[in-house]
């Protein structure tokens, strides 16, 4: 059985992205009988041409997914270029796994709390520094070209580059080709500028377009953050997939079709900006240049750092303040008063989005970890590599899930399928299980194989040396890949929203279906409990092995 293990999670992977995307392309030429489409036209088309703001819809698309992409990687590669394991750099890396784990709605909330004309920031500053007794009439939040939708994904996604960079860089002895360059008289940044970064960029390259992909396809963040009139191409997607009326279902199949070809085109971009900017980078390499921009490089990369790492944690903090935050006028820097109210208030409503969120997190990554776990260990008892295959769990990543998740819904309505919790389950599966596979495959790998020689020769079979060694040992790093698993399908909100029906209710389709709303008490509560829910798995992985062998001490170190 485990022989089959890796096939399966391929399948399961490839058959529900592959098949949605194809049966998008049906209702996409106006051919779905459930909905009386009989016939092939290119009606959806024309009426998609005709919509109005189309095109702008289409260019903040491509151009957010670029510049947020772009920014974010420099960002990164500044930083790694001034590394020198201070404290600074060991703090900064300390914070990359929770500051990831923080789900994308909470932290487009938090930013936006944050960078309001009556947000955080404005409040701090006024009116000593600006004179602003009202908030200011700016459109900072919501702009038409999207600018803050690119700052909150820059900073957003700057840890997850950074995490893929920091596990990258042993493979490099990146500390020695830094080391010879500066006995050639290169200094420390531009010495790993052209020793370092383009050994490390092939490396992160598939997580690059994983954030490339999510970024000019992303809803939940668009819809907190983007433009409104038109809205995101992604975002106009999901609306026409609820419309009331169902004969905008054709509608909503063609711009998924159309995300699909955006997604695609900015790639093939960024692809071709890869070959321009390596021949330039190459040509600034052999010019020999020894000794300009290394303070300019040093104070960028410090100091962009520091901002990305600052914002997110001020945007949870004005997410904790608004929650409990009685009257509060502008521009008073804190609220008048502090009151549970809101807290209470929000409880009755909260027990069933919290309780489904954990079922269905909980399930997907119990899933996803079984599976993953059947497929390395056959990998290990074949002494064999992973087939190639399995590269193509990266696939749910790389396709805009409004590109296939469409298709997967009108599946479901030609089979019948109502909206089911299974099936929500299933969903969060796809996306749950590329991240699950990452956490666990080093680890896996890296184990003593010594322990289960050892296990054998006193006469236990494979499986008892399963279970009974190698589980117990890697206990730690499984329960890591579980609360990661937890993390990813609670900051879900397109799987859930679209294969739930609007059915399955949990935490972050709620917080998201408020941004629509005023009320940044209630925001801030249902902000705070996205946020604060994947910590929680977290803190059993840290505390279950803990309590599990406080009298083994030799294996509370692994």
């Amino acid at each position: 059985m485990l022989r089959l293990a890796p096939w399966i999670i391929v399948l399961s992977l490839v058959l529900p992205v592959v098949g949605g995307t194809l049966f998008t392309v049906p209702p996409a030429f106006g051919y779905l009988p459930v909905l009386g489409g009989d016939d092939w036209s290119f009606r959806p088309w024309l009426e998609l041409a005709a919509t109005p703001g189309i095109l702008r819809s289409v260019a903040v698309s491509f151009g957010s997914g670029l510049l947020a992409t772009g920014l974010a990687l420099i960002i990164v590669f500044l930083f790694l270029s001034t590394i020198a394991n201070t404290r600074f750099d060991r703090w900064i890396q300390r914070l990359v796994s929770p500051l990831l784990s923080i789900p994308h709605a909470a932290a487009a909330f938090g930013f936006a709390f944050l960078v309001a004309p009556s947000g955080l920031l404005l409040r701090w500053l006024s009116p000593s520094l600006t004179g602003f007794e009202r908030p200011p009439d700016w459109l900072l939040l919501n702009d038409p070209f999207g600018m803050s939708l690119i700052s909150g994904l820059v900073f957003k996604e700057i840890p997850f580059l950074l995490l893929v960079s920091l596990a990258g860089l042993p493979q490099l002895n990146a500390g020695q080709r830094v080391m010879l360059a500066r006995s050639l008289g290169y200094l420390p940044r531009v010495a790993w500028f052209k020793t370092v970064a383009p050994a490390l960029y092939p490396l992160i390259r598939l997580p690059v377009y994983a954030v490339l992909a999510f970024a000019t396809s992303t809803v939940d963040v668009a819809m907190i953050l983007g433009p409104n009139l038109p809205s995101t191409l992604s975002v106009q997607v999901v609306q026409w997939f609820n419309d009331p009326d169902l004969s905008r279902r054709f509608l909503a199949s063609a711009g998924a079709l159309l995300q699909l070809l955006v997604t695609v085109s900015t790639l093939s971009v960024w692809w071709g900006l890869e070959k321009l900017i390596g021949t330039g980078f190459n040509a600034w390499i052999a010019g020999g240049n020894r000794q300009r921009f290394d303070g300019t490089l040093w104070l960028a990369g410090r100091g962009l750092m520091l901002i990305a790492t600052l914002l997110p944690m001020l945007g949870l903090f004005a997410l904790a303040l608004n929650s409990v935050a009685g009257f509060w006028r502008f521009p008073d820097a804190w609220p008048g008063s502090i009151t549970p109210s809101h807290w209470l208030q929000a409880l009755p409503d909260l027990a069933r989005p919290f309780w489904t969120t954990m079922v269905i997190a909980t399930a997907a990554s119990a899933l996803a970890v079984a599976m993953v776990l059947a497929a390395l260990e056959h990998e290990q008892r074949r002494n064999r590599p992973a087939p190639r295959a399995l590269w193509l769990l990266y696939l749910p990543l790389l396709v805009p899930q409004v590109g296939f998740l469409s298709g997967i819904t009108v599946l479901s309505q030609i089979a019948g399928q109502a909206p089911a919790l299974w099936v929500v389950v299933w969903a969060h599966l796809l996306f749950v299980l590329p991240y699950v596979y990452l956490t666990l495959v080093e680890p896996y790998r890296r184990f003593d194989f010594r322990w289960l020689i050892l296990g054998r020769s006193l006469g236990i079979s494979v499986n008892q040396a399963f279970w009974r060694i190698r589980l117990p040992m890697m206990l730690r790093p499984v329960l890591t890949a579980m609360a990661l698993g937890v993390a990813i399908s609670v900051s879900l909100y397109l799987p859930t929203q679209m294969l739930g029906g609007g059915r399955i209710v949990t935490v972050t389709t709620e917080a998201v279906a408020l941004s629509s709303g005023g009320d940044r008490r209630l925001i801030g509560v249902w902000a705070m409990v996205q946020a604060i829910t994947p910590f929680i798995g977290f803190l059993l992985a840290l505390l279950i092995p803990r309590l599990l062998w406080k009298e083994r001490r030799g294996m509370q170190a692994l």
